[in-house]
């Protein structure tokens, strides 16, 4: 099957990593990203910070315009795959209608939840003209459902087969990305993370705190022993992760998460992870035994600085690693399923 994948094409990104896995699984997949094919300043900036408040309103015209001139060159494809979809409102789709293949929108973000003020906005409004809905809540399948989606499934995130691999030796994974306590991520405005993190800090947790954005939290300057530098990306960020003893998985409050995507990628990357417990988590893994649970920074440090004196940490690495392969929840295992739900449906 010849796939037209709708998304960015970055090396090392989620959307790259979906994309690969459809070809690993023996399909075609021409992956374009719409970005590309706008200004430079529209990416960037204070045009970039308007685009995402105002719903990429202003976008629109010049989204048409690419789709158009892209259809003639590009092979006729038996199916369209949309990664996110914030970038295409209804009249976007409609055109893209004209290819004459069903339509499949990916989204594993909150589109209809309110983290994200209007960035979702064109996509909510295009809802209906998409032959299948995938998304990673039940929250938000039922609010697609009432916007009028035709067809929505559930599906979990997931890690990645090849890109998340562990390393085969331990030996190979760098001084400089190695730690007691590890959490990988993003500062966020108002997920109150930074406050979180300090406090394991104070408790005496040796915490090292890889991710963009830090700098704009009001307590950097005491968060900032801990911070090892930027995001990591590729074999870094297994590096960190399988490096690591422990590694904190947070959640984020505004986009009503119960897992993430870290839920998969730290056990199956070979790292601990140490999360917040919740339904989805307990589900997942069994507490104690493949996964560690707090309900609280006072619960997560306290974890944790027992952990690091146990024997039983790396049994409890090895049972992860082990189940989460068991439950296929690879994005191999993910793409199947959402064409085998796409050939039910024709």
């Amino acid at each position: 099957m010849h796939i037209i994948y709708l998304g960015e094409d970055r090396e090392g990104t989620t959307t790259a990593h979906r994309a690969q896995a459809l070809q690993r699984i023996g399909h075609q997949v021409t992956v374009i990203n719409p970005l590309n094919y706008i200004s430079a300043k529209h990416k960037k900036g204070l045009l970039n910070a308007i685009h995402f408040r105002s719903g990429y309103r202003l976008l629109q015209s010049a989204m048409l315009r690419w789709l158009e001139d892209l259809l003639p060159k590009t092979q006729k494809p038996d199916l369209v795959w949309v990664d996110s979809g914030e970038f295409f409102g209804p009249t976007f789709l409609k055109a893209l209608k004209s290819v004459g293949c069903p339509i499949i929108l990916y989204n594993i973000d909150d589109p209809t939840g309110k983290r994200d003020g209007r960035r979702f906005d064109l996509l909510r409004k295009a809802i209906s003209c998409y032959d299948l809905v995938v998304v990673v809540r039940q929250e938000t399948a039922e609010e697609c459902i009432a916007l009028g989606a035709r067809k929505v499934i559930r599906v979990n995130r997931s890690y990645d087969e090849v890109a998340h691999l562990p390393f085969a030796d331990q030996a190979m994974i760098p001084t400089s990305l190695r730690s007691e306590v590890a959490f990988i991520g993003t500062w966020m405005r108002g997920e109150k993370r930074d406050e979180f993190l300090l406090e394991l800090i104070e408790k005496g947790v040796p915490l090292s705190i890889w991710g963009n954005g830090w700098e704009k939290s009001h307590l950097f300057s005491r968060l900032k022993p801990a911070f090892r530098g930027p995001s990591l990306e590729g074999r870094d960020y297994i590096a960190a992760i399988q490096g690591a003893k422990i590694c904190i998985g947070l959640l984020s409050k505004g986009n009503r998460d119960l897992h993430t995507t870290r839920s998969y990628e730290v056990p199956y990357a070979g790292g601990l992870l140490c999360a917040k417990r919740t339904t989805e988590h307990q589900a997942l893994y069994l507490e104690d035994e493949e996964a560690v649970f707090w309900s609280n920074a006072e619960e997560c440090a306290t974890r944790c600085l027992e952990l690091l004196k146990n024997d039983k940490r790396e049994k409890m690495r090895l049972s992860g690693m082990r189940k989460v392969r068991a439950i296929g929840a690879g994005n191999e295992d993910v793409c199947r399923k959402i064409m085998d739900e796409l050939c039910l449906e024709q």
